[in-house]
């Protein structure tokens, strides 16, 4: 009875029993998404490097779905693993894990400086294994709901309001670091951690990851100051509106709080 469209089956449907006839030899696991819709799923950065690996990837586009695969962990002995949380382990050569080791010890520096900006935004700041041509990419708990249940569950107009804190607390931020926004970064934060460009610069891109990873933008008035602040930067001009200079000074430095309360209500 269960049918979805996936990276390889086109405009087709696909079953679990045809999906583990086609894995490929060293898969151990069912890789799925969920999403809004078809559209919505199949162009994300969380597919990157399972498409790269030639991994076939289901796609869960029905609200039911959520709530299933709570239920259906695994089947024929494999388990079902969402490609948008932790715990997600692709199959490795010996030497793509040795550079993973070196990369994590190289940009340590800069993990640590982008958890000290964005706070409690954020449960932890790591490399990432599953993206290839973004920067970043934010990846809920394995236990916690999904960037597709969280937008299902805010549509619910009877929800329990403390419910989705417990179940959302928890996103790790994993950064790319064959990326050029990464790697500039790194550059930067090796020469001064504290320079205010990094700052705005590390905001953007968590902003970013929020819109690319299925989740809702908490404050887009900040995202939308820092985005012209950058295009005045493209631009070359200089001076800086008194909104702009004001909300530059909200920026934290590294060594104070950075906790942010939402300044706006969220709009479902």
């Amino acid at each position: 009875m269960l049918r979805y469209y996936s990276t390889k089956s086109g405009e087709n449907w696909v079953s679990l029993r045809e999906y583990i006839e086609n894995m490929k030899e060293n898969q151990k696991d069912i890789y799925y998404i969920t999403g809004e819709s078809k559209k919505a799923v199949e162009n994300s950065p969380f597919l990157e490097t399972l498409k790269k690996k030639g991994l076939e990837v289901l796609y869960l586009t029905d609200p039911i779905d959520e709530y299933a695969v709570q239920q259906l962990k695994e089947f024929d002995g494999k388990k079902l693993v969402s490609v948008t949380k932790e715990g997600l382990v692709l199959p490795e050569t010996d030497e793509e894990k040795q550079k993973a080791e070196e990369l994590k010890k190289e940009y340590e520096t800069l993990c640590k400086t982008i958890k000290d900006i964005l706070g409690d935004k954020v449960e932890k700041v790591t490399l990432g294994t599953r993206i290839i041509d973004s920067p970043c990419v934010l990846v809920t708990g394995e236990y916690g709901w999904s960037a597709n249940m969280e937008r299902i569950m805010k549509a619910q107009a009877l929800r329990d309001s403390n419910l989705p804190s417990f179940m959302t607390s928890k996103k790790t931020l994993e950064i790319n670091p064959d990326h050029p926004i990464v790697q500039e970064l790194k550059k930067r934060v090796d020469v001064d951690a504290n320079d205010k460009t990094i700052k705005d610069l590390v905001w953007l891109i968590f902003d970013t990851s929020l819109l690319t990873s299925g989740f809702s933008l908490e404050e887009p008035s900040s995202f939308a100051s820092r985005i012209h602040r950058m295009i005045k930067l493209g631009l070359q001009l200089g001076d800086t509106t008194p909104s702009e200079k004001a909300d530059e000074e909200t920026i934290p430095d590294l060594e104070e709080d950075t906790t942010q309360e939402s300044r706006m209500e969220e709009v479902d």
